[in-house]
């Protein structure tokens, strides 16, 4: 038996003076590899900074890179030995085990790469890392025992019908092998370009993101078209896809085409950027993401709104921030028929300059807007510079800048009264009968 052979060679490189060589070199490379992991890590842990998600690919990367570097300095410890005539058989079995613990790292590094977004791990794309380590150990014990190559045997010699051809087990098996890797590392590409292109500060956002977008969808056009190849599909079937895709168009997918083309109008226009505040149909808030199909709103209490491009580009849009970002707040208030006005409003204007957030300037102005039923009522304009910060806060706090210099001067502010007449003699009380016992 093979497994059998492999103990015995193990066994018998016991008994070999040359053991302690194997042993040193096979420990010597993987204090090698860990140490220099260490050094690739610490290198370049820096360019990191503060940033969660590139510390998370950091982290993810520098757990690949030790196994790999252990398994390529065995290889070349048990070439070494073996040219000066010493026996490897332990490097049999290191050499697997570290190839395996590589791949199931670097496999990690690829689903978290592509997947994980803000750092954090769902627990589906854990059970499915559970499972992947499964099978790359279940692979780990097949070579081992060398009953790999029977099942392959068997692979290649089963047959599954597709229409009118045969397909082997081992064919299909390799075509979607090679299908979801080249799919995977088309993706690791695109988000290795996005970051790459969000980073580039002289180029604008709007344009990072069009490029990001469309260098991911080239990468996988092209890995569509190698997977296909790989599988043995004839490329001649993509304009069949492309006609039925056109009368998918024109049946019912009309407005997830608009919303796509949408979006690259609005990216390419400029006509919104990241960082936006702006008011759609009853969503008011900070454009925090723009997509290919929809564009995320912020509003000032934390609620994220989904906004399909089309409404963007068909319907009135309302941007506090496209050229100026500066807006303009209204407050009102109603002081007695006694006050001073031109005080009052003064008053008024000065508080309104002790609050951080209001323009200097652009000075406050108020003004007198109206002879109220309870009192005079005025109105102070004031500016602001960032309203991605929320209309509210600022309000409030010049609202109490009012009040309190109001206070301190004895302005009254009125409040509503009404008096109440009754014209005409009171009605008698009507006497209810007593119940009866």
């Amino acid at each position: 038996m093979p497994l059998a052979n492999l103990l015995n060679d193990l066994l018998g490189d016991l008994r070999d003076p040359g053991l302690m060589w194997q042993v040193g070199a096979i420990v010597l490379s993987i204090l090698l590899g860990w140490a220099l992991s260490r050094v690739l890590f610490r290198g370049v842990k820096a360019r990191a900074g503060q940033n969660d998600v590139a510390r998370f690919g950091l982290e993810s990367f520098g757990r690949v890179v030790g196994p790999l570097a252990i398994v390529v300095l065995l290889w070349g410890s048990q070439k070494a030995l073996e040219h000066y005539a010493f026996h490897t058989n332990l490097f049999k079995l290191a050499i697997p085990i570290f190839s395996s613990l590589a791949a199931i790292r670097f496999g990690f590094y690829m689903l978290r790469r592509v997947f994980v977004r803000g750092g954090v791990v769902g627990e589906g794309l854990q059970t499915f890392e559970k499972v992947f380590q499964l099978l790359v150990w279940l692979a780990f014990v097949l070579y081992i025992t060398h009953m790999w190559d029977d099942i392959f045997h068997w692979m290649e010699t089963t047959h599954v019908p597709m229409g009118r051809d045969k397909a082997s087990i081992a064919d299909l098996l390799q075509g979607a092998v090679s299908v979801v890797v080249l799919m995977l590392l088309a993706m690791w590409a695109g988000t290795a370009l996005d970051e790459r292109l969000m980073h580039i500060q002289s180029l604008h956002s709007n344009l990072r993101v069009v490029f990001a977008r469309m260098g991911r969808a080239l990468l996988l056009l092209v890995a569509i078209l190698i997977s296909m190849k790989l599988v043995g599909l004839d490329l001649t079937a993509l304009s069949v896809f492309g006609g039925a895709l056109g009368v998918g168009l024109g049946l019912g997918l009309q407005k997830i085409a608009s919303n796509y083309i949408s979006g690259f109008i609005i990216l390419l226009d400029r006509s919104l950027t990241i960082g936006n505040v702006i008011t759609v149909d009853k969503y008011s808030g900070q454009v925090t993401q723009i997509n290919t199909r929809y564009t995320v709103l912020q509003g000032t209490d934390g609620v994220e709104a989904i906004i399909p491009n089309e409404m963007l580009v068909s319907g009135a849009v309302q941007n506090s921030s496209l050229s100026n970002p500066a807006v303009v707040i209204i407050t009102r208030v109603t002081v007695g028929y006694e006050s001073d006005v031109d005080v009052v409003l003064k008053l008024m204007e000065e508080a309104a300059l002790t609050v951080p957030r209001v323009l200097k300037d652009k000075g406050p102005s108020g003004m007198l807007t109206a002879f109220g039923a309870d009192g005079l009522e005025l109105a102070l304009a004031f500016w602001i510079q960032d309203p991605e910060n929320g209309r509210g806060g600022v309000t409030s706090d010049v609202n109490r800048a009012i009040w309190k210099a109001l206070k301190e001067n004895s302005i009254s502010v009125p409040f509503p009264q009404r008096e109440v007449r009754l014209l005409g003699p009171l009605p008698e009380p009507v006497a209810e009968p007593l119940p009866k016992k």
